[in-house]
């Protein structure tokens, strides 16, 4: 491993622990030539995914990708960035742990949208409004009626129907 600054191959570990998400080690690293301090992750290697597309090609299945779908969802949003990888990785053991090797693409961003959900609702709107690639206002607004409608509890008055019985 090299510094990513000055590309020295004198580093030094200042501190591991165990990433809670998922199977992985966290490393905080020192140059010992320039002093830059970074985190690296360990991963134990998992068997390749293949991603099955839309058009039948198959490709290499991409954290890096789906993590870059996530974060731009999620931009501007008050979500951590622990909780945005959590979510990263929520998805991607999903897809490992159904077993399989070719993956259709539509597992992948059913899986995100799941995840997403949970997590926040508009950066949610924002994946499946890409996602699901909506043409025009209606398919979108038809989507945050039915975010809306799963999100509001039952327990919880209808401000118009209150106003109503009580007048």
């Amino acid at each position: 491993m090299q510094c990513p600054t000055c590309q020295a191959d004198s580093l030094r570990v200042i501190d591991s622990r165990d990433v809670e998400a998922e199977p992985a080690i966290r490393r905080r690293r020192e140059c010992e030539k320039c002093g830059f301090r970074f985190t690296t992750y360990e991963r134990v290697e998992a068997p390749h995914l293949l991603v099955i597309k839309k058009d039948g090609r198959r490709e290499q299945f991409s954290r890096e990708k789906l993590s870059r779908g996530v974060w731009r969802a999620c931009e501007k949003r008050p979500i951590s960035e622990a909780a945005i990888e959590a979510a990263v990785s929520a998805v991607e053991q999903d897809l490992r742990a159904c077993g399989e090797t070719e993956i259709n693409v539509a597992a992948v961003g059913e899986s995100a949208m799941v995840h997403l959900k949970k997590l926040d609702q508009v950066a949610y709107i924002r994946f499946a409004s890409v996602y699901r690639e909506f043409t025009d206002l209606d398919e979108f607004q038809a989507e945050v009626k039915k975010t809306l409608k799963n999100t509001l509890s039952p327990k919880r008055p209808n401000v118009k129907t209150e106003k109503l019985v009580t007048k």
